[in-house]
C-alpha cells in the first residue's frame, strides 16, 4: 500500500514524518543555535525540524539559544529591501563590465586553468 504523497521537507530527526516547519542552525564559533523559518533551500550543514523537535530542542551545557517565533504571518520583505537587492546586483554587474579583460598575448600562463583556490599546471 503507497503511503500518502508529503508536501514539503520531512524533519531531519530519524524516525520522523512530520513536515519541517523551522530551520536549526548551528554556529560552533559562537556556541549558538538558530531556528528560525524553514529556509528556502535544504542545507547539508543545517537541520530541518518539525514544530514537535522545534519546542524540544535541547543544546549543550553553556550554548545560547536564538529563536525566531514562528506565527505564520511573516511579512516578506519590503519593497525598499527589495530595492536595496536590486542596487547591489546592478552595482556589482556594472564593475564586472568596467573591468578591463586580459588579453591571452599579455599572459604567458593564459594555458593554465584556475578554479577557485585550484590551479592545474600543465606538465
Amino acid at each position: 500500500m503507497k503511503s500518502p504523497a508529503q508536501v514539503g521537507r520531512a524533519c531531519s530527526r530519524v524516525g520522523c514524518r512530520s513536515v519541517a516547519t523551522m530551520t536549526l542552525t548551528y554556529i560552533y564559533a559562537e556556541s549558538t543555535a538558530v531556528v528560525g523559518p524553514l529556509a528556502t533551500y535544504s542545507e547539508p550543514h543545517a537541520y530541518d525540524l518539525c514544530a514537535s523537535h522545534g519546542e524540544r530542542l535541547k543544546v549543550p551545557h553553556g550554548w545560547n539559544v536564538i529563536k525566531q517565533e514562528l506565527t505564520g504571518n511573516e511579512p516578506g520583505p519590503s519593497d525598499d529591501d527589495l530595492m536595496a537587492i536590486a542596487d547591489a546586483v546592478r552595482e556589482v554587474a556594472k564593475r564586472t563590465e568596467e573591468t578591463p579583460t586580459e588579453s591571452s598575448e599579455d599572459n604567458s600562463h593564459a594555458s593554465i586553468g584556475r578554479r577557485g583556490h585550484l590551479r592545474a599546471v600543465p606538465s
